[in-house]
């Protein structure tokens, strides 16, 4: 099963980390995401203001309707969306889901 398929459980301070060969291969089913200081981030660039705002409000609608929420950074030509497990400060599984759907949605 892809992860966009997969659905995104609620995390809390067990859950478990995904160790580094897993976050290898789900990265690799992912679309233009990076690793960086241990969170999945993914930044869209943009032409203008309302394009990153309008991702931006695609994405909160969609981590809303999921329970899981990223930090969204929108700038003028940038929507910067870093996703991590806030309850295991590290990434799971949840994350990489949420990841690939916000993928599918943009």
């Amino acid at each position: 099963m892809s992860l966009s398929q997969d659905n995104c459980e609620p995390c809390n301070s067990s859950t478990r980390a995904v160790s580094e060969d897993e976050r290898r291969e789900m990265l690799a089913e992912l679309d233009n995401w990076s690793i960086e200081e241990g969170k999945l981030v993914k930044c869209i660039a943009q032409k203008d203001f309302m394009g990153p705002m309008d991702l931006a409000n695609k994405v909160a609608a969609l981590a809303e309707g999921m329970g899981h929420h990223p930090d969204l950074h929108v700038r003028w030509g940038e929507l910067k969306i870093v996703i991590w497990t806030h309850s295991i400060n590290n990434l799971s599984q949840a994350d990489f889901v949420l990841a690939a759907k916000i993928d599918q949605a943009l």
